[in-house]
């Protein structure tokens, strides 16, 4: 179902066992910037993070910010790249969205940000270009990218969706960037 990412949840139940808590098709949510879907999977608060309870971070499939709300945290989330010729980008967006921006980065490519975290980013479906101040490089389904607080911009320059995997782990600030 296009749109839509089905998650699982396990847990521990009342007599101690392990069980399915939850298994739902999220919502998606549709965010400034013109990504056709951004879902989020879950988030953590610290590491090691605790497992205990049945509360659920992301009841809506919503995740506002970018990187996590708390250090030593963490967010998984799919987000579909709409191709740049469908996608509107706004710097102040990133900004509000807990991401670094510069006004350099962003002439070159408005989506360009950076956040304090380690990222491994796992292209599911399609591609789309990594593009790094000196560099860029295209990925492809099955290619992972471990984006270590550089700043960088996802550009999809083909004429389909492309699906990614994001796992943003928080990381101390790179001190010359």
């Amino acid at each position: 179902m296009p749109g839509k990412v089905r998650r699982i949840v396990t847990g521990v139940n009342a007599a101690g066992r392990s069980c399915i808590l939850s298994d739902a098709l999220l919502p998606t949510a549709t965010i400034p910037g013109g990504e056709a879907v951004r879902i989020g999977l879950w988030t953590t608060e610290a590491a090691p993070s605790s497992n205990k309870g049945a509360t659920d971070p992301v009841p809506d499939g919503s995740i506002l910010r970018t990187p996590p709300a708390h250090r030593g945290g963490s967010v998984i989330r799919i987000t579909d790249i709409a191709p740049d010729s469908r996608r509107a980008y706004d710097p102040a967006e990133l900004r509000r969205r807990g991401c670094k921006t510069t006004p350099e980065r962003s002439a070159k490519h408005p989506g360009f940000h950076a956040t304090d975290t380690i990222d491994y980013a796992i292209c599911l479906e399609g591609e789309v270009w990594a593009v790094l101040d000196a560099d860029e490089t295209l990925m492809r389904a099955g290619d992972v990218l471990i984006q270590r607080g550089t700043y960088h911009a996802w550009s999809n320059r083909s004429d389909k969706i492309c699906r990614m995997l994001f796992v943003l782990i928080d990381a101390e600030p790179l001190s010359n960037h």
